[in-house]
């Protein structure tokens, strides 16, 4: 599930079978060094001393294409520039850049914890609506007037954009047919697709750092940090196996009649096996949302034990005045129904939407701490918070 508020761009760029074509390209990327990339399925990184190809791959659902960067460093001799024996605009590449790259265009904000992680925050000039940022480091930079509004939506204000002549755009697509970046690409401004979004692993979507240390030359850094995000994860992980029971959860909530929840294959499913739970929907199949009638999920999930990330609802009064049927839900009768929508930034942002990707860490150990509280007596809920 993928509440963003976000800018989708897309270019109108090359296919795969053009780049698969270049045998140029295909001969120099295999001489690369690839980076190690263990859990995420939507990039792939290849690195030599002068130069890093990063390739996105089916950028978002039921997408077949990939789309293929040259990041050229920065500050080269004619002599190392040449290194790689193609002309500067090769057109196996969909877009040729320089980096590390001194300022940047984001657009969605799970984008923004690995900016913060990397220490490079300083080198966000815009955003599209500033309100949904909820890292304090950004904000501090939004108060002083160095992070620009860019808009809302798709009413991205492209002259600002392009005023801010940024080394690179971070974008994300949902079809690959929107135009909106045309400006921005007849500008000449590099715009590259992130597709984290479309992870199924928890630690797939953290491992998208590597992406931006590529970007920032912050290769060794972005391994450091994700490989202690990864070790937490497991260390939390094993101690979830120790559970001596295994609850019953049930998760999402209405809107306008239909129930929409975690389908068994998505990363909010995986969250829950992993800290030892029992998600009632776990045997569908899928990523997205189950849409479901009131009926079915009353007569599977009224008798479980808990209810995990019930929408928007923050409090017991809510779901009141929003339906007389959530009173029958045995969670909710027993006070463990948990919400991860409480907690906010400065402007209203919610800081799930925002971190969560990025510190899959401390979602696990807040849903263990959930479903087996004995087992991490010491850990306060980060993320989520009971309804009251």
């Amino acid at each position: 599930m993928r509440i963003f508020t976000v800018v989708v761009f897309c270019l109108s760029l090359l296919s795969c079978k053009d780049i698969q074509k270049s045998p140029s390209l295909v001969d120099e990327v295999a001489k690369k060094d690839p980076i190690e990339i263990q859990y995420a399925e939507g990039f792939s990184i290849h690195e030599a001393d002068n130069y890093i190809t990063l390739t996105v791959k089916n950028p978002w659902p039921s997408s077949d294409e990939s789309f293929t960067y040259e990041l050229k460093k920065k500050g080269l001799t004619p002599e190392e520039d040449s290194i790689t024996g193609r002309p500067w605009h090769d057109p196996g590449f969909h877009k040729i850049l320089k980096y590390p790259v001194e300022s940047i265009v984001v657009t969605s904000t799970t984008h923004i914890p690995s900016l913060d992680m990397l220490d490079v925050t300083d080198k966000l000039v815009g955003f599209p609506n500033l309100n949904y940022i909820s890292s304090e480091k950004a904000r501090t930079l939004i108060s002083e007037g160095k992070i620009k509004e860019l808009g809302q939506n798709e009413a991205i204000n492209t002259e600002v954009l392009i005023d801010l002549e940024p080394d690179a755009v971070i974008t994300f697509a949902v079809d690959g047919t929107n135009k909106t970046v045309e400006n921005i690409k007849q500008a000449g401004i590099p715009v590259l697709y992130n597709a984290d979004w479309t992870e199924k692993h928890p630690l797939g979507k953290a491992e998208w750092i590597k992406f931006f240390g590529a970007l920032f030359d912050k290769q060794k850094e972005a391994d450091s940090i994700f490989r202690e995000i990864e070790t937490e994860y497991f260390r939390v992980l094993e101690i979830a196996k120790n559970a001596k029971i295994k609850p019953t959860v049930l998760s999402g909530a209405m809107y306008k009649d239909i129930w929409y929840m975690p389908q068994g294959d998505s990363w909010a499913a995986k969250f829950i096996e992993d800290a030892n739970g029992d998600y009632l929907w776990k045997e569908t199949e899928g990523t997205g949302s189950l849409s479901m009638s009131l009926e079915s999920v009353l007569e599977k999930g009224q008798n479980a034990e808990f209810w995990i990330g019930p929408g928007q609802f923050t409090s017991v009064e809510q779901f009141e005045e929003a339906h007389s049927v959530y009173s029958e839900f045995l969670a909710l009768q027993n006070g463990n129904v948990y919400t991860f929508t409480s907690k906010k930034g400065e402007t209203g942002g919610i800081l799930y939407y925002e971190l969560a990707p990025n510190r899959p860490d401390l979602v696990l150990k807040d849903i263990v701490k959930i479903l087996h509280p004995e087992l991490l007596p010491d850990h306060e809920l980060f993320f989520f918070s009971k309804v009251e």
